[in-house]
């Protein structure tokens, strides 16, 4: 078991859980620990070189983001997504990224708040020649940019409570899904369409955004269980 958890890599012990908990988000979100993928404490402990009880600690936040499941027998393993919770998940995104979008629309000082969007596209845009664990880093940290944009606390933290889940999504997509779906290509009409000012305009543009990423990734998953 321990030998499933050695290219994870060792992490001094000065680093603590905060270290420890990016390498293994990273992990599940590249997929290097692939979804059904069972979490023995003893194992992953010595191969990462941490003590159980800081592990343990960065294992309950990676479940409380929706990262990790634990079954009856309290075993923790990565969290598998059926396509039904993929549809809900895009859901509630859409309500918040759309409410946030209409928001930022009214602002009187849009012209101020459109460069940062253009900066989170462009870092997405920079993320596509880096790798998958920072090209998902940097699209939910665009999403994030749109709804914090609208200055409503509360739904910025109810879209933090959903970005575990967006990211056990993206690791249920497969790669080339996740990879297509995060594009800056995709992303850019957002942009434009909030800088119009056009509240209406920007919904729908999110609307399809959203469902063509969910739709792809419903149709990957559901072609992968007729096999």
């Amino acid at each position: 078991m321990e030998a499933q958890f050695r290219s994870l890599g060792s992490i001094e012990r000065v680093t603590r859980r905060e270290l420890i908990l990016d390498r293994l988000r990273s992990a599940v979100t590249s997929g290097e620990l692939a979804p059904g993928t069972h979490l023995a404490e003893t194992e992953l402990s010595t191969s990462l070189g941490v003590s159980r009880g800081t592990l343990r600690e960065a294992l309950r936040h990676l479940e409380e983001e929706g990262l990790l499941s634990k079954d009856a027998r309290g075993r923790l393993s990565v969290r598998v997504v059926t396509p039904a919770e993929v549809r809900e998940i895009f859901d509630v995104r859409f309500a918040l990224e759309s409410a946030a979008a209409e928001v930022v629309c009214e602002r009187e000082d849009l012209a101020d708040v459109v460069p940062q969007l253009r900066a989170a596209l462009e870092r997405l845009e920079e993320s596509e020649d880096v790798g998958i664990a920072e090209q998902v880093a940097a699209d939910l940290a665009f999403h994030e940019a749109l709804c914090t944009a609208s200055g409503n606390r509360t739904l910025v933290e109810s879209w933090r409570r959903v970005s575990g889940l967006a990211r056990a999504v993206i690791t249920a997509a497969g790669r080339e899904t996740a990879i297509a779906n995060m594009s800056a290509a995709r992303h850019a009409p957002i942009v434009e369409a909030i800088a119009s000012g056009d509240a209406a305009h920007a919904r729908e543009v999110l609307r399809e955004h959203n469902t063509s990423a969910r739709d792809n990734i419903v149709a990957r998953m559901e072609a992968a269980l007729a096999r």
